[in-house]
């Protein structure tokens, strides 16, 4: 797993426009910003998946988790997942949150089964109208 900076920001976007409907990729630009933000940091496996997080205050936050088609249902959602939750760790956060579509059972499986639990529930969070679930899981020692 690979470090990300604001210079891999272009095929950071690849990687999302190649695991997220169009209407729902980042661009290049959206990339640097969010690695640009207090506590943000991002890891990712070239050509195959990216997962951006932040680590502020105790508390840390999955902004995305982007794995390609072809590298789906490998375990490298897990091992990204798992990446983020020590890297978010070794800066202080002994909680992870990320929200998640209430309709999408692939990513709520990969969720549950690294201990994510639902805290929460946004009505109508996604441009679509879904609802967004909000879970967590305890991390660090």
């Amino acid at each position: 797993m690979i470090a990300a900076t604001a210079a891999d920001s272009p095929s950071l976007a690849a990687l999302h426009a190649a695991a997220f409907p169009p209407a729902e990729a980042w661009g290049a630009d959206a990339m640097a910003l969010m690695l640009a933000m207090p506590g943000a940091f991002g890891l990712f496996e070239p050509g195959a998946g990216l997962v951006l997080a932040r680590a502020v205050a105790g508390e840390a936050e999955i902004l995305t988790l982007a794995v390609t088609p072809a590298a789906r249902r490998q375990g490298l959602g897990a091992a990204l997942l798992d990446a983020a939750s020590e890297a978010a760790a070794q800066c202080g956060a002994t909680a992870m949150f990320l929200e998640v579509a209430a309709g999408n059972a692939a990513a709520l499986g990969l969720y549950r089964a690294a201990g994510f639990v639902e805290v929460g529930r946004r009505r109508r969070y996604y441009a679509d109208g879904a609802d967004a679930l909000v879970l967590r899981r305890d991390i660090g020692a």
